[in-house]
């Protein structure tokens, strides 16, 4: 088999006319669903954390049960199953962004129990023996510094939450993928448009790695 590469396709007017649009979505994508994830996992992580099983046992069984699933499966059923439950479509942009939190906030939240754990005992007591509340406690002593313990962890997860964005094309979104898809069937190079696909997720995913290391070195170094 003869394999031809056509060079000629890999042109600005792909990015502008085909990927850039993805591209928008699949970064706002990304960015809504971190913010979502990691306040919905947070209140999780809490609750996990809280010693009440009224509270531990629904978070775990969700938690648990959330990361039991593909993805790519709980999209599926969101988009196909939640018009018949409320009455009416809801679009495949609106779909994503619910399931993306939901999702996310099951790993978030393993993320942030690991980073409240993280905190030395001594600390919260003595917050304690200051007459703090619970979550006077929470909001000034143990989250401040689990945020910036697990910074480098909660990036990393963000990265593989991008990459994982590409799922949205089975329910018809416009991500990155889906331009670089139309784009080959436009122009009929399909082999094209996935290689080019690939080497940009690559770039991407490769520099936002670099900069997450070069950050927790540093973080080390102020520690």
């Amino acid at each position: 088999m003869n394999l031809q590469i056509d060079w000629s396709f890999f042109t600005w007017d792909l990015f502008s006319n085909f990927v850039l649009k993805g591209l928008y979505f699949s970064l706002t994508l990304t960015v809504i669903a971190t913010i979502g994830g990691v306040l919905f996992g947070t209140v999780l992580a809490l609750m996990r954390l809280s010693g009440k099983k009224w509270l531990d046992v629904p978070a775990t069984l969700y938690v648990n049960g959330m990361r039991s699933v593909p993805l790519v499966m709980v999209i599926l059923w969101f988009f196909l199953l939640m018009p018949l439950i409320i009455g009416r479509p809801i679009g495949a942009e609106v779909s994503a962004i619910i399931t993306f939190i939901a999702f996310e906030a099951a790993y978030f939240s393993e993320i942030m129990r690991a980073g409240i754990q993280s905190i030395p005992r001594g600390q919260v007591s003595a917050g304690q023996a200051m007459g703090m509340t619970y979550g006077q406690n929470m909001r000034l002593v143990v989250l401040p510094q689990a945020f910036r313990n697990m910074l480098p962890v909660l990036l990393t997860q963000t990265i593989i939450l991008f990459q994982d964005t590409s799922l949205v094309y089975a329910i018809g979104a416009y991500d990155m993928l889906k331009g670089f898809e139309v784009a080959g069937k436009n122009y009929g190079r399909p082999i094209e448009s996935y290689l080019a696909a690939g080497v940009t997720y690559f770039v991407l995913c490769y520099s936002l790695s670099w900069a997450v290391k070069r950050l927790h070195k540093k973080i080390a170094i102020i520690r």
